[in-house]
């Protein structure tokens, strides 16, 4: 399985802002979708990690860099590659770009930390969760 996963997104005009572009915290909601169907696509689903485990990942540090915009009906593609994982967290890199293009209009780094959600603190990974994570590491 490779480290790279990729999730089509198409901008809506409840995207865009005024003048017509991505509103800048959106990028944030197409990154989320990404993480959510990498997760996914690892044979993860959210609410059962939660059911089964009690943990949630929950966004601890964000930092992106805006490089250009993307307009209300443009077909994006956002991707997402896990740079490390912890005991307890996970990093990621993540870039948005129109589909077919190679330019990033916006790139980042995300780190995600695993929550006790009974506690509301940091908890290890589930080893099985963990054990497929740093197989496509």
């Amino acid at each position: 399985m490779s480290n790279r996963f990729e999730w089509p997104v198409r901008v809506y005009y409840e995207d865009t802002d005024t003048a017509g572009v991505v509103y800048y915290a959106n990028y944030l909601k197409f990154m989320e979708r990404a993480r959510t169907e990498w997760l996914r696509s690892l044979g993860f689903e959210q609410d059962e990690l939660m059911q089964r485990y009690g943990i949630v990942f929950a966004v601890r540090r964000v930092a992106l860099d805006y490089l250009a915009p993307a307009r209300f009906n443009d077909a994006l593609v956002v991707d997402c590659r896990v740079t490390r994982a912890g005991r307890a967290s996970i990093e990621f890199e993540q870039a948005v770009r129109r589909e077919g293009e190679s330019g990033a209009l916006v790139s980042g780094r995300v780190k995600l930390a695993c929550i006790d959600m009974a506690r509301l603190r940091p908890a290890p990974i589930p080893e099985p969760v963990q054990e497929v994570i740093q197989g496509v590491l």
